[in-house]
């Protein structure tokens, strides 16, 4: 009687004859490792690709997000091989996981599959990550992987009377960081990470500009901001000086003595939101971006300006405003309209000068 090993490699062989026609091969070729990685070849792969992520700039996001698409690929299973547990795949050595992943394998096919339920940003995520760390162990994507289609989302922003409400709810709120976080996204379109890590010194009164000190990709920029700001943060700064016991230099401290996260940003723009009468989720720090963003560009101000301010590093994502929402473009139209009656009104002769105008043509 044949026992279960044998079963599963039988398995494993109908897969890879079954799959052939995909460039599939039943045995691995000989490790390649690049010259670059030859010193880290018996090296846990996980701490390797770690420091590489961190010397190319990604922001943390970025790379938990990678974490997360590359660890499902790894500890994807296939016919005929046992299951591997967290700690096995994280420790497995970057020479190990040269084979591990080959694409000739079939195991980036199986685990695509599995990524078939998924949002199609997030199977574009996924991808993404794992084709970082196939090209830095040396191999390439496969042609025949696809991608789903991506619809093209407008970006969500609040309307005039929802931004009242909203600045209302915020000055009012017993937190007296509200109004400052509120007021500051809203003039500059700063990133919630970036809004929590700028520190006191970042901001210039006097030249109603701040410094965003390692944004995304790592990149440092400048952003403007109105006397708003100014006045939200004249306000702030009795409260901020009484909350910091541990004398951080952060712009933002909780309750607590500590340096805002985006998290607790989050919590309190639900609670700003409820307060203005908004549904849950609706308020989001990038919500406000979004707002700062289609507003300068409604009051003229060019792409490439907009991408600067941003911190976009391609002038294609910034082009996403252009598509303006229907809400939007009824606000430019009604404004357009109010303007031009306004126009209209001052051209027209007041009534002593109609009726001198009247006898002279008569």
């Amino acid at each position: 009687m044949r026992d279960e090993g044998y079963k599963d490699l039988v398995k494993r062989q109908t897969f890879l004859d079954s799959q052939k026609d995909n460039g599939l091969s039943p045995t691995a070729p000989s490790p390649n490792l690049p010259q670059r990685l030859a010193r880290l070849a018996n090296l846990a792969w996980l701490g390797c690709w770690r420091q590489q992520l961190q010397i190319e700039g990604k922001s943390e996001n970025t790379r938990k997000s990678y974490l997360i698409g590359v660890r499902s690929l790894i500890e994807t299973r296939l016919p005929g091989e046992d299951i591997m547990t967290r700690d096995e795949a994280e420790s497995i050595s970057v020479e190990q996981l040269h084979v591990h992943i080959a694409p000739h394998s079939g195991r980036l096919d199986v685990w695509q599959q599995s990524l078939s339920h998924l949002k199609p940003s997030t199977v574009h995520a996924r991808l993404a990550a794992a084709g970082h760390l196939l090209r830095w162990l040396g191999h390439s994507m496969p042609e025949h992987v696809s991608r789903p289609h991506r619809g093209r989302r407008l970006p969500r922003t609040l309307n005039r009377s929802e931004l009242e409400s909203v600045r209302r709810a915020a000055a009012n709120c017993e937190n007296p960081v509200a109004n400052v976080i509120i007021t500051i996204l809203l003039d500059t379109g700063i990133r919630v990470s970036e809004l929590c890590n700028m520190d006191e010194h970042d901001i210039d009164i006097e030249d109603n500009s701040a410094r965003v000190v390692g944004g995304k990709g790592n990149k440092d920029r400048m952003v403007l901001f109105t006397e708003q700001t100014t006045r939200a943060l004249e306000l702030w700064e009795p409260s901020r000086i009484s909350r910091n016991i541990h004398e951080d230099s952060a712009l933002l401290i909780n309750n607590r003595g500590g340096r805002l996260t985006p998290r607790s940003v989050q919590k309190l723009m639900n609670d700003i939101g409820t307060s203005a009468g908004l549904p849950r989720g609706r308020l989001t720090p990038h919500v406000l971006r979004h707002n700062f963003a289609t507003g300068l560009l409604e009051r003229g101000a060019d792409l490439v300006s907009i991408q600067r301010l941003l911190g976009h590093a391609n002038i294609s994502t910034t082009r996403v405003y252009l598509e303006i929402g229907d809400q939007t473009l009824r606000e430019v139209y009604k404004r357009a309209q109010i303007l031009r009656d306004a126009l209209e009104e001052q051209e027209q002769p007041s009534g002593e000068e109609s009726t001198t105008l009247t006898n002279s043509l008569d």
